[in-house]
């Protein structure tokens, strides 16, 4: 099972509007892409790597294009923290710690 949290939710937006400035139909089709990216951690949640940042195993990530979808695995279920642009320091993201 895979939940979003709020902050991924208001990431995903985010990301929705930046590239729908230039183009609506990329940003819809990035946004479609993340979305279909995280399904695969329903059947398959061990699939990201650790996130570095964190050294926790629980703590992952899979990469699409420019962004980093940071989740976090409880009992074997998703929940999408953040999505960040992979320049972005995560040591300010508040939902890692």
């Amino acid at each position: 099972m895979v939940t979003w949290t709020e902050v991924a939710k208001a990431d995903l937006r985010g990301i929705y509007d930046f590239i729908a400035h230039d183009s609506k139909l990329y940003a819809k089709k990035v946004a479609q892409e993340i979305i279909e990216k995280t399904a695969i951690l329903a059947g398959h949640p061990f699939i990201g790597r650790v996130v570095a940042e964190t050294n926790d195993e629980h703590i992952r990530e899979i990469s699409l294009y420019a962004y980093r979808i940071i989740y976090q695995l409880i009992d074997g279920h998703a929940f999408i923290l953040t999505i960040a642009h992979k320049r972005q320091d995560l040591k300010d993201i508040h939902t890692m710690g």
